[in-house]
């Protein structure tokens, strides 16, 4: 379908990562819609720098798209890409496993870390002096496939522990740009957001539930009540709601030192 719609691959053995390398290509002229795959990644990278592990055997595809729109609706990509994928990870899958979305950007298997979402902008010239500056949007996506990463601070699990249903990294690369496609047809050029947030709060992790948000000057704790009507994370504090923007959200009450609950 993806390719029926005019959406090109370019399909690499190794690369530093796809999301640098679409960056590359964009500032080479590159529009998209074109995937841009990987079977290996040497630098891969996630949310604020942060390493991304990229064992071969694991999914790792970047997409360029331009052409959705003002820039300001750019950040609702992420949340297009993750009712995406799990409308691509149920389909591939026949429905095995239980997936949820936990914002920002990560895709959960029972809970635990089955890969991310990077989504990136880049402003390029237009040419029209009216409009000298336009958007091109790089949605990066890394799921494990084959391979979980050992040794993080959080657990991790990849496709192939759900058992005879999980799908390669090839197959599942089909059904995730197939459903991106659609997704992208609910949403175009930020109309349809209200629709894909509806379908986002579905499959999110953890609504209601106490949670942690590390923001860059401090932690702020509470109830997770939902997201709002431009993706911002909404959480029931005990002295009110607050909204933010972005940060690293972990399930729980921070622990002190002495091991008790704060």
């Amino acid at each position: 379908m993806a390719r029926a719609r005019g959406v090109r691959l370019l399909a690499l053995e190794s690369v530093d990562s796809t999301n640098d390398e679409a960056r590359r290509l964009i500032e080479a002229g590159e529009r998209g819609p074109l995937w841009v795959v990987a079977a290996r990644q040497t630098r891969g990278h996630g949310r604020l720098g942060r390493d991304w592990i990229s064992p071969p055997g694991n999914l790792h595809a970047s997409l360029v798209l331009g052409g959705f729109g003002d820039a300001a609706v750019a950040p609702q990509l992420g949340f297009v890409a993750g009712v995406a994928a799990m409308r691509g990870l149920r389909a591939a899958t026949g429905g095995a496993g239980r997936f949820t979305l936990k914002w920002p950007n990560d895709l959960l298997l029972e809970g635990a870390k089955l890969g991310g979402i990077l989504l990136e902008n880049v402003g390029v010239p237009t040419g029209d002096a009216r409009a000298p500056r336009a958007s091109v949007a790089i949605i990066g996506l890394g799921v494990n496939c084959a391979e979980a990463p050992r040794d993080l601070p959080f657990e991790a699990r990849a496709l192939a522990s759900i058992g005879p249903n999980a799908p390669d990294a090839a197959t599942l690369f089909t059904y995730l740009s197939d459903a991106l496609v659609d997704t992208l047809d609910l949403w175009r050029g930020g109309e349809g957001f209200a629709r894909i947030r509806d379908a986002w709060l579905k499959d999110a992790a953890y609504i209601g539930a106490q949670i942690r948000v590390e923001l860059p000057r401090e932690t702020v704790e509470g109830r997770l009540a939902t997201i709002d009507a431009i993706g911002r994370l909404v959480l029931a504090t005990q002295h009110g709601e607050r909204v933010i923007e972005a940060g690293d959200v972990s399930l729980g009450p921070r622990q002190t030192a002495a091991g008790g609950v704060a």
